[in-house]
């Protein structure tokens, strides 16, 4: 009976934590700047936030388990989310060497919120990037990635960070027929 008990906990902490996770994506998503055209790219202001997150070195094959991994630490750890999920990536998205790719997958939290290891709690200090809205699947967002970098190139900027991406659909197995909407952003500052 004990062992039922058990699982029934974890099952309805698993419930909460799914709801709270759907619920601060739908607030966090009402409460964001109107979105550019997929593939218009604009320069914007953004505030500076607080984000935990899980870092990896490597093959983009195991964004999946991470993703997983993320979630698991963040409901023990009683660490909610206030906005969609988002990844980080270091360095150059199209090199020969992907083997070599740093990158973290995420969410921001509030700034009080108290992350332990392996989850890092980290800042995006970062108020000016080049957005652009990719629709369509994620292992086309480097020709969107290329787009933006070649736009900044053009229009006298210089990427000033890393890519960030903040994956828009609450549920990616219920999207539109255009594919799933991935909002990126490379921070940036005129030359």
């Amino acid at each position: 009976m004990k062992n039922r008990r058990t699982k029934f906990n974890i099952f309805i902490s698993f419930i909460t934590f799914a709801l709270s996770l759907v619920i601060f994506c739908s607030i966090s998503a009402a409460g964001q700047q109107q979105l550019p055209a997929p593939g218009k790219i604009e320069v914007r202001s953004v505030e500076p936030f607080v984000y935990c997150s899980l870092g990896r070195e490597g093959s983009f094959s195991e964004i999946e388990s991470t993703v997983g991994e993320l979630m698991q630490h963040m409901q023990n750890q009683n660490v909610f989310p206030t906005g969609a999920m988002i990844g980080i990536y270091y360095g150059n998205v199209g090199m020969s060497d992907p083997d070599k790719m740093r990158w973290e997958i995420g969410f921001p939290i509030n700034e009080q919120a108290q992350v332990l290891a392996p989850l890092e709690k980290k800042q995006w200090p970062f108020s000016q990037v080049a957005v652009c809205v990719h629709q369509g699947p994620y292992d086309t967002i480097g020709e969107t990635i290329t787009k933006i970098q070649e736009w900044l190139e053009e229009n006298g900027y210089s990427q000033a960070g890393p890519i960030l991406e903040r994956y828009l659909d609450p549920d990616p197995s219920r999207v539109s027929s255009g594919g799933p909407k991935t909002e990126i952003w490379i921070p940036c500052v005129k030359k």
